[in-house]
C-alpha cells in the first residue's frame, strides 16, 4: 500500500482557531490590547460581527495596544482612518467598508494595497470583500449572545452588559507560529 501524499500548506489555510467569550465592553477592549501583541506591519484583520456587536470597541482597544495617535472611533462616514504610532510601531489604518457595495475594486481607491505593508490594516464589514489583500490575515467574528442565554448572564452578573463570542481565526502561514490561546 502507497503512503498518503502529502501536499504543501495551501497559503489561505486555516492555521488555528480560537474562541473566547466577553462580557462587557472593558473586556472587549482588553481583548484589542491582547491581540494588538501578536500583530505586525503588514497584518491584515477583518472584523466581522452584526451592528453593535463590538468591532469598533475591540478596534479601539487595538489601537491602545499599538500606541497610535487619536482616539479610535467608527470611520463610517469617512471610510477610513490611519492612526500613526506614537512610538516605533506600525500605524493602525482603520476602514469600515460598510457602505461599500463591491469587492476590492471599489476599496482600490483606499489604497489599502499600498498600506499594509508598513501598517496594520483593521477593516470593519470587510469579509468577503478585501481577503485578496493578503494571504496571512485574522478573521474576528464577533456573535452576541441572544434570547435566554444573554438574559442568564445578566442576571448571573449584573455588570455584565451582553456577553458575546469572538471566534479568532488565523488564516495563512504568518500566524503558524502564533499562540492564538495568549487571548484568553
Amino acid at each position: 500500500m502507497e503512503a498518503p501524499q502529502h501536499s504543501a500548506p495551501q497559503p489561505h489555510a486555516v492555521r488555528a482557531a480560537h474562541a473566547v467569550e466577553i462580557e462587557t465592553a472593558d473586556r472587549m477592549r482588553e481583548l484589542g490590547r491582547r491581540l494588538a501583541k501578536l500583530l505586525r506591519a503588514g497584518d491584515l484583520v477583518l472584523l466581522t460581527g452584526e451592528l453593535g456587536a463590538g468591532k469598533t470597541t475591540l478596534a479601539r482597544g487595538l489601537g491602545e495596544g499599538l500606541g497610535v495617535r487619536g482616539a479610535v472611533t467608527s470611520p463610517t462616514f469617512v471610510i477610513a482612518r490611519v492612526h500613526p504610532s506614537l512610538s516605533d510601531g506600525p500605524p493602525l489604518v482603520h476602514v469600515d467598508a460598510y457602505r461599500l457595495g463591491g469587492g476590492l475594486e471599489e476599496m482600490e481607491d483606499l489604497d489599502l494595497d499600498v498600506s499594509l505593508p508598513e501598517s496594520v490594516v483593521v477593516v470593519e464589514w470587510g469579509e468577503g470583500k478585501v481577503e485578496e489583500l493578503a494571504d496571512d490575515r485574522l478573521h474576528v467574528v464577533i456573535a452576541r449572545t441572544l434570547g435566554a442565554e444573554a438574559a442568564e448572564a445578566a442576571e448571573a452578573d449584573a455588570g455584565v452588559d451582553d456577553v458575546r463570542r469572538v471566534v479568532v481565526t488565523a488564516v495563512g502561514g504568518r500566524w503558524s507560529g502564533e499562540d492564538l490561546t495568549l487571548l484568553g
